[in-house]
């Protein structure tokens, strides 16, 4: 039988170019040793695939104060109150957090990975990219740090994660709609590569189905979930011949877009077209027509990240956890009743 050949520290101190009583300290981030003399140990370590049992235990240890939150952007309402969350929580814990956005491009993603293993952070947050392999994740993994996803999950990846019922959530907005007497009904935003997608149009084609309303695919365009693309897709799916009454958006960024554009156009959010959005951020609540959204809890997903990476810092061992929060139809003024109605 073929067996992997277990890399010795004594192997990794030749590969680096220092004695083995140097590469121990360096595992074990003695203050004896040079950043220079560290990072090339650290380098061979990666190169070699050496895993060592207490440098895991260290980097997972009370003496590790930092967490590392990799997200898409400050500049989305969601996150930035999903890092009001996490920072109320790892407060209580004097933690800090080291922050890198990643603009969905997986190449900055797997930059700022690195770039925290190099930091030895006690442990990661990860809003993964849109289409996220799972190797890219792996590396973190086997250097004993522990990782918990939210709101995306990563396929292949059997770690701890954090988001919304989404398939519910859109059901309730879907079922609000029809409950207003709307029947052509779109979908807009979001790429169907995001589980959240996906979770999201599957509430959006169960409610059809139970509602016996056969799934229109013209009526639903993907797209960026930002507010720039909620101005573009609005004008797209106005041109779909037979247009839709009503429309579920991806998220509130891209709702918000949407009914800034239809004002443009001399249209009336919630009058002549009904909106509902996703994740009800603060601005959903500040726009004019106030928007009726479904509500993710953003705030508690971020507290349920931060205690249970924590948690596992701490050292907890238990199976990888899956904390769903149940998603809350919030109704203001941006559904009125189908015009077909009464």
């Amino acid at each position: 039988m073929n067996q992997k050949k277990h890399v010795t520290l004594q192997q990794v101190a030749k590969h680096a170019g220092v004695s083995r009583a140097t590469a121990s300290l360096a595992v074990r981030s003695s203050p004896k040793i040079s950043e220079t003399t560290r990072e090339k140990v650290f380098t061979s370590m990666r190169e070699l695939g050496y895993v060592y049992d207490r440098v895991a235990a260290n980097l997972r240890s009370k003496s590790s104060s930092t967490v590392g939150l990799i997200i898409m952007e400050l500049a989305n309402p969601f996150y930035s109150e999903l890092l009001v969350g996490i920072h109320q929580e790892l407060d209580k814990f004097g933690q800090t957090v080291l922050l890198g956005t990643t603009f969905d491009s997986l190449t900055i993603q797997n930059r700022l990975l690195s770039t925290m293993m190099e930091h030895r952070v006690g442990g990661i947050i990860l809003s993964a990219v849109p289409g996220c392999p799972g190797e890219a994740i792996e590396p973190v993994r086997s250097w004993g740090i522990p990782v918990v996803l939210v709101g995306r999950k990563v396929p292949g990846v059997d770690c701890d994660y954090v988001g919304v019922d989404n398939v519910a959530g859109g059901q309730l907005a879907v079922n609000h709609l029809l409950g207003k007497g709307h029947r052509r009904i779109g979908f807009l935003g979001g790429l169907a590569k995001m589980s959240s997608w996906q979770g999201r149009k599957q509430g959006y084609d169960d409610a059809l189905c139970q509602a016996g309303i056969a799934i229109d695919d013209s009526l639903v365009i993907e797209g960026p979930s930002t507010m720039e693309c909620g101005v573009k897709l609005i004008q797209q799916i106005l041109r779909v011949p037979n247009p839709p009454t009503a429309i579920f958006c991806y998220n509130d960024v891209l709702a918000i877009g949407a009914m800034m554009k239809m004002k443009e156009m001399g249209l009336t959010p919630g009058r002549d077209i009904a909106i509902v959005g996703f994740d009800d951020i603060p601005e959903a609540a500040i726009f004019t027509p106030k928007l009726t959204t479904v509500s993710s809890a953003i705030r508690l997903m971020g507290i349920h990240a931060a205690t249970l990476l924590h948690g596992r810092m701490e050292g907890l061992d238990i199976e990888p956890q899956n904390i769903v929060v149940q998603p809350e139809l919030i109704i203001r003024d941006s559904c009125s009743d189908s015009a077909t109605t009464g």
